[in-house]
């Protein structure tokens, strides 16, 4: 059933979401999918701004041809070539085949790799700040690479203030009957979500987010149009703040994250002793995680959120216990920055984790670790208490 949605006059959304997927790219769990947005504008030309992935492809052209009616499609702007974003690309050409693909340089190199059997269809190759007029509406191009992608570029709509953004602002979930952010209790309902998604698949290029929004500054921006999630039509400067807080690697909040692994559980028992100890001492909220349990991809949105994180670990095959591991592993991937760590090592006979977590944690930019280091042998005891203390007292003070 077709079932697009009006952004403004001429300015339609025309995508779907898919609530059967369970992991993001196969690897980020999703307890809600994830939408996938395409969008129209109906002008002297027609243009539409990137197609959609596979599993709602369905609806999608059902979409298109039913925004389009007998009308024919003149431009497809390609702002990011990302399979979940391209899949169709192929499709709409055949079904339109006078479409002319609009794209950056790089763009057409990976479209050629996608699709090497589009390499006659017309094609206009724009840089940054071309324009490309369809009639009352003027299309501009604003670079974006390595936001995530190294072609992704946004493409802005004077008539309108509407910046189609690619990846950048988006959030996992699936969408309902409301397109827009205001429609939803957005904080409630997505905020974590839209940290989760900027962490793990944005987080390691801050640098870059940084010089598109030094750009997005200069835009009278009125709608944001990203590929993921609802729209944005107010508050528009709250959600952009965010990404600037992110980008800058910023905490959002002062609460504590007390990240822990445990084999038999002497280790969880330590952690849940010092987040209590800790709660008391600071006055901040603290909240604490199974690292085993817990997927990596929630993990690292904590790190984005807060300041101060405290890892008990206990050592494994000489080293660090593996989920711990992967979650540091992680962390240096993702380039994690200006936080404030402090560790807990457990061992039987010869504790290691603290010196090893410390080793991969001094490699990262701006990273401060509490000191003391707290060591336990095999289970917290009272005799361990004087030790405990010092090792809260520092965190809350640091």
């Amino acid at each position: 059933m077709i079932n697009y949605k009006k952004i403004t006059d001429d300015t339609y959304w025309i995508g779907g979401s898919d609530r059967r997927l369970s992991r993001f790219e196969n690897i980020f769990p999703l307890e809600d999918g994830v939408s996938y947005n395409s969008y129209v504008i109906l002008d002297e030309k027609t243009a539409l701004f990137d197609t959609a992935d596979i599993s709602i492809s369905d609806q999608f052209l059902e979409n298109l041809k039913g925004i389009l009616a007998d009308r024919k499609l003149d431009y497809l702007v390609i702002n990011h070539m990302e399979p979940d974003h391209c899949s169709q690309i192929a499709t709409v050409v055949y079904m339109y085949p006078d479409v002319t693909l609009v794209g950056n340089a790089k763009t057409f190199t990976f479209l050629s790799q996608f699709f090497p059997e589009l390499g006659s269809i017309n094609k206009i190759t724009v840089a940054e700040g071309d324009s490309l007029e369809l009639g009352k509406h003027t299309l501009s191009f604003v670079m974006a690479p390595m936001v995530h992608w190294p072609e992704a570029m946004f493409t802005y709509d004077a008539s309108t203030g509407v910046l189609f953004s690619a990846d950048a602002f988006g959030t996992f979930g699936a969408i309902d009957a409301g397109i827009f952010a205001d429609e939803y209790d957005f904080e409630k309902r997505f905020l974590d979500e839209a940290r989760r998604y900027y962490a793990n698949i944005v987080g390691k290029y801050g640098m870059q987010v940084q010089a598109v929004l030094k750009k997005a500054a200069g835009i009278d921006i009125k709608f944001i149009c990203p590929l993921h999630g609802p729209i944005w039509r107010e508050n528009i400067a709250w959600f952009i703040d965010k990404y600037q807080k992110w980008s800058t690697y910023t905490p959002e909040d002062d609460e504590i994250v007390v990240i822990y692994g445990s084999l038999y559980g002497h280790t969880e028992s330590a952690a849940q002793k010092a987040a209590s100890m800790l709660r008391e001492k600071s006055g901040k909220q603290v909240r604490i995680y199974d690292v085993s349990q817990t997927h990596a991809s929630v993990l690292i949105s904590e790190v984005w959120r807060c300041g101060k994180i405290v890892l008990f670990c206990p050592t494994y095959n000489n080293g660090i216990y593996t989920p711990m591991e992967n979650f540091l592993s992680d962390c240096a991937a993702l380039t994690v920055q200006n936080r404030t760590f402090a560790l807990a090592q457990n061992g039987t006979w010869a504790p290691a984790s603290g010196k090893l977590m410390r080793e991969k944690l001094e490699a990262l930019k701006n990273i401060t670790i509490v000191e003391p280091v707290l060591t336990i042998k095999s289970a917290l005891s009272e005799t361990d208490e004087p030790e405990l203390k010092a090792f809260v007292d520092a965190i809350a003070e640091a």
